[in-house]
């Protein structure tokens, strides 16, 4: 049976995230019966923009799901990005298999 990863790239926390956090770890639980946030190791990305290199630290939210509901997601996906004042979060899926 094929099982979905779902990854969430949120802006490392500051001085007031820590409750938005909380809030994002407790809707997928209750969603999805679990979350995993790596809050305390951010990663660190670099993109070129405009010619400029851009730098941002991030947490990765992960939750393994039955099915993939793109509709929920890109829902939710919004609404992160209002939480989180972000002009976009990704969110990707991928396919696995439960060993």
């Amino acid at each position: 049976m094929t099982n979905y990863l779902i990854e969430i790239l949120l802006p490392a926390p500051d001085s007031d995230a820590h409750s938005r956090f909380d809030a994002v770890r407790r809707e997928l639980t209750d969603k999805f019966g679990g979350a995993t946030l790596y809050v305390n190791a951010p990663a660190e990305g670099l993109w070129s923009e405009g010619g400029a290199i851009e730098e941002d630290r991030i947490i990765v939210v992960e939750v393994m799901a039955d099915d993939l509901d793109r509709e929920w997601w890109t829902s939710y996906r919004k609404a992160l990005e209002i939480r989180f004042e972000q002009n976009e979060i990704v969110v990707r899926s991928t396919a696995i298999d439960r060993l």
